[in-house]
């Protein structure tokens, strides 16, 4: 059987454990390519207008894979952390390609709690019986992409860079470089590092969030808020750039949030649809560099007199 899993979203992050778990069960995996601009503009033509741009991006990837597959694994992710939820959008995900695609195959959607091992496991064994698979060929496969998922690191962490950057959003803003226009590496070659949330404890995050007036009802709030705050304490960066999704919700509060906490630090708001052009992205990030430049050296001027 082939199982067709769309290159999208939360795929960045999550793509070890669904892919090991479905080819342990013996099925040939169909991914999808990278996106590209076929992808791209067949998302935007599909979905429905008022979603943000990496959800039309998604429905591209679907549309690639759809002919090829006989089963389409559209994850429908509720939570990964107790009293936290997903995007709104993950939550009705199915149902907008559903609705949008014709000539889809079968689909797997069962929703998926992530917050502990029998949760996940219930997934799982819903997932396994839809490709007709005994009990104990799910719970090996389910065991081996655990393990899998385990491995798998992500994050940029960069050295040797006199001037420093928090890259924070939404991971599959940040780490699709056809729907940012390669921002990572045009950060790069403007002399400036990057570190992700990857490489925060988790800890900190929450006792970051700690901090506000209200427990975070969505995860990307807390991580990116958390991220962020304590990207700026120390000086362990020198500015942060927000990647934003034109339409996100969830963005719209956590930019907000930040700004509030930090009026003072420098950042970069950097958001992102079908009408953004890679020339204003780079007039943007040019000018933000030279800023930091300026108040970089302001700082050991001043440093060096006292």
């Amino acid at each position: 059987m082939k199982v067709g899993i769309p290159k999208g979203l939360m795929y960045c992050r999550y793509h070890p454990f669904l892919v090991t778990f479905f080819s342990e069960l013996g099925a040939r995996i169909i991914v999808s390519e990278d996106t590209n601009k076929n992808i791209f503009d067949t998302g935007i033509k599909t979905c429905v207008d008022d979603a943000c741009l990496p959800v039309k991006v998604f429905h591209g990837h679907v549309d690639s894979i759809k002919d090829k597959c006989d089963v389409l694994v559209i994850p429908r992710i509720m939570q990964l952390q107790k009293n936290e939820y997903i995007c709104p959008k993950f939550c009705g995900l199915p149902e907008m390609v559903l609705n949008s695609l014709d000539d889809l195959p079968a689909a797997i959607t069962e929703p998926i709690y992530a917050t502990s091992w029998k949760n996940l496991y219930s997934w799982a064994k819903t997932a396994g019986k839809f490709l007709g698979k005994s009990n104990n060929q799910i719970k090996r496969a389910f065991i081996s992409a655990l393990n899998e998922q385990k491995k798998h690191k992500t994050g940029i962490a960069d050295t040797g860079y006199e001037i420093n950057i928090a890259l924070t959003g939404h991971p599959y803003n940040i780490y699709d470089s056809f729907l940012n226009m390669n921002l990572v590496k045009k950060i790069n070659s403007l002399g400036m590092g990057i570190m992700t949330a990857e490489f925060t404890e988790e800890g900190i995050l929450y006792q970051e969030a700690e901090n506000l007036y209200k427990r975070p009802f969505w995860t990307f709030v807390r991580e990116n808020y958390g991220f962020a705050l304590n990207g700026a304490k120390g000086k362990k960066t020198d500015g942060i750039i927000y990647v934003s999704s034109f339409n996100c919700g969830t963005d719209s509060v956590i930019i907000e949030l930040i700004k509030n906490s930090l009026p003072d630090f420098p950042f970069l708001i950097l958001k992102l649809d079908e009408h953004t052009g890679e020339a204003g992205i780079n007039t943007r990030l040019e000018a933000f560099r030279d800023m930091l430049e300026r108040r970089l050296f302001s700082d050991s001027h001043i440093s060096t007199l006292g």
